[in-house]
């Protein structure tokens, strides 16, 4: 058993609707993007020590996180989450629907650039769980949205899958993607306004506390 072996084992089994949905999820033939377990209880903690009052998730993806978000937090709690596949957003806000949060969660339509343009301020936690390119493109305006005190958490930072059997242009793609994360987290770890940390879970998870 290897260290993330040793670490997933120590978790405890997810809670329903979150444990079929991860079922789901990893099915190939159903397969959707979620956090992976020890990413889920890293966020499961951090949000018992902020006790967010507003949340905004770039990712909605099947709403696993949302959902995760809203099962641990208070009830006056106010999620926004963009997703920028229609269909996935649709199945998102079924999944939301049926956990019986559609009345905290509110699941928005639309590419991420534009939307966080128009959202009021004053986040308490932004999760960044969407395009990894565009991190460094959404950091200004996200910035605007947190509020002094506030975290930014970002999902994947360290995420690096190099594939063989990939064509060039594939490849390039995801060269591309790493060295623009590289590039993100060279700003927010020397951002006068972050305080920043990286931690090895999952694909890389960064902590941004907003001064």
């Amino acid at each position: 058993m290897d260290k993330r072996e040793y670490i997933v084992s120590l978790i405890k089994e997810e809670e329903e609707p979150l444990k079929t949905m991860r079922s789901v999820a990893s099915d190939t033939e159903t397969y959707a993007p979620i956090v992976p377990s020890e990413t889920a209880q890293l966020l499961k903690t951090m949000l018992k020590i902020i006790k967010p009052k507003r949340i905004l998730e770039i990712g909605t993806a099947i709403g696993y996180s949302a959902i995760l978000m809203a099962k641990n937090t208070d009830e006056d709690c106010e999620i926004i989450t963009v997703e920028r596949y229609e269909k996935v957003a649709d199945i998102a806000i079924n999944n939301i629907f049926e956990a019986g949060f559609e009345k905290k969660i509110r699941v928005v339509k639309g590419e991420a650039a534009d939307i966080i343009n128009w959202l009021d301020t004053g986040f308490d936690l932004v999760f960044m769980d969407g395009a990894k390119g565009q991190y460094i493109e959404f950091l200004p305006r996200v910035l605007n949205l947190l509020k002094s005190g506030g975290v930014l958490i970002t999902d994947d930072v360290l995420y690096n899958d190099p594939n063989i059997e990939e064509n060039a242009t594939e490849r390039h793609r995801k060269y591309t993607i790493v060295q623009r994360l590289r590039k993100y987290l060279e700003v927010i770890n020397n951002h006068p306004q972050l305080e920043t940390t990286v931690l090895e879970v999952g694909e890389g998870v960064a902590i941004s506390y907003k001064k």
